[in-house]
């Protein structure tokens, strides 16, 4: 885990939901298309970690993927971090919350979507909440 937004295993079973621990803390996935934010589009404010509240994602990068599951194509620069993940035998890219080390997903690339980086951050929407320009919030 990285970042300053570090707790114990109790303090964040305290603020997350049973739900959000499970992905958040223990690199759980919520169920395809199961997910509030999944269908969520909005042109203006930005996707936060559902734990920490730092922001992730600009509106403007989040695309329809239809992996049921909110799909974007670049993080806020700093916001992300990654990592080689090899469980369930297979190799693939780990995406944490760079401030308090909260799993959000995977990252995907050469899929040939029509984006500038060709590449799919498949985010858990349990993991995020979304915050407009003018205050409103919507929790994945």
């Amino acid at each position: 885990m990285s970042g300053d937004a570090q707790k114990s295993d109790e303090e964040w079973r305290a603020i997350l939901s049973p739900e959000q621990f499970r992905i958040l803390r223990e690199k759980g996935t919520e169920r395809a298309g199961s997910g509030k934010l999944d269908k969520h589009y909005s042109t203006d404010g930005d996707y936060h970690c559902a734990a920490c509240d730092a922001p992730l994602y600009k509106a403007t990068t989040k695309f329809n993927s239809g992996c049921g599951w909110p799909a974007f194509f670049e993080a806020i620069p700093g916001a992300v971090t990654r990592h080689e993940d090899r469980a369930f035998g297979m190799v693939r890219t780990e995406i944490t919350c760079t401030a308090c080390g909260g799993h959000l997903g995977h990252v995907f690339k050469g899929e040939g979507f029509k984006n500038p980086v060709d590449e799919r951050h498949c985010v858990n929407s349990v993991s995020l909440t979304f915050k407009d320009e003018k205050g409103s919030e919507v929790k994945g």
